[in-house]
């Protein structure tokens, strides 16, 4: 299977039918955004602290995976220069629809975030990178296009779900109300799953996801050569019934030296 091309087809589907992450913010947003009062998310609900990007004017952003007319664009209002990279034509078309509405300094390019050679070393800032990792079978490769991209002192900005989300089968658990363990880790589709599952994957259409350790999330960060700064926990409490008992998710600040 061509995990690539299965994942870009169907980013493609959920951005066309609107999608949670795939509805561009309003002009009122952008707006409020070139005035100062702005906020963007790693993970589904917790604001990225301000701290986290210092003063972005001017600033080369790598909106790294993460298209669909949210990020890119209140980061641009916000006065950065961004580069939106991210798999899905579909959501690349949504950014380039608000650049143009908004006359935002946005450029959309499409490819894979585990292969960021078309950029020369050191061209960004920052690098902007959603939950988004859980599409790739290896994580390590990303964070060392990451690096490589970086300039001297730029952040790392990441957001990533916790592995023990991938323990559990969430649409069973939201019909019986029971949480058990399910899954052995590290989880990888579509071989961990068993016949149904293939099928319900078959017929949602969706996305082919993967687990990550903590050694490959954040030892494999540091490993790189990124130094952890700073980092935050979220919840998802209206998707996955683990989140009334456990964060689902995890956001890092990394800097290279």
């Amino acid at each position: 299977m061509d995990i690539l091309e299965y994942n870009r087809q169907a980013w493609n589907r959920e951005s066309l039918n609107d999608g949670e992450w795939s509805v561009p913010v309003s002009e009122e947003i952008i707006s409020a955004a070139r005035n100062g009062a702005w906020q963007v998310v790693l993970t589904p609900l917790k604001p990225v602290p301000k701290s986290w990007f210092g003063n972005l004017h001017g600033k080369k952003i790598l909106c790294l995976a993460s298209g669909g007319g949210q990020q890119a664009p209140v980061l641009a209002a916000a006065g950065a220069v961004v580069v939106s990279f991210d798999l899905s034509d579909v959501q690349l078309e949504k950014d380039r629809m608000l650049a143009k509405r908004d006359k935002l300094d946005i450029t959309c390019i499409r490819g894979d975030m585990a292969d960021l050679s078309q950029f020369a070393a050191e061209s960004f800032d920052l690098v902007f990178h959603p939950v988004s990792n859980v599409f790739v079978p290896d994580v390590e490769i990303v964070w060392q296009q990451c690096f490589r991209v970086l300039k001297p002192k730029g952040d790392l900005l990441a957001g990533f779900m916790n592995p023990s989300l991938f323990l559990f089968d969430h649409d069973e658990s939201e019909r019986t109300g029971k949480i058990e363990v399910k899954y052995k880790l590290p989880y990888a589709e579509p071989d961990s799953l068993d016949q149904a599952g293939l099928k319900e994957l078959e017929e949602s259409g969706r996305a082919l996801e993967f687990s990550h350790s903590l050694q490959t999330q954040i030892g494999g960060q540091l490993k790189t050569g990124f130094v952890i700064a700073d980092l935050y926990e979220d919840y998802w409490p209206n998707a996955v019934p683990l989140s009334k008992f456990s964060p689902t998710s995890i956001a890092t600040r990394a800097t290279k030296p």
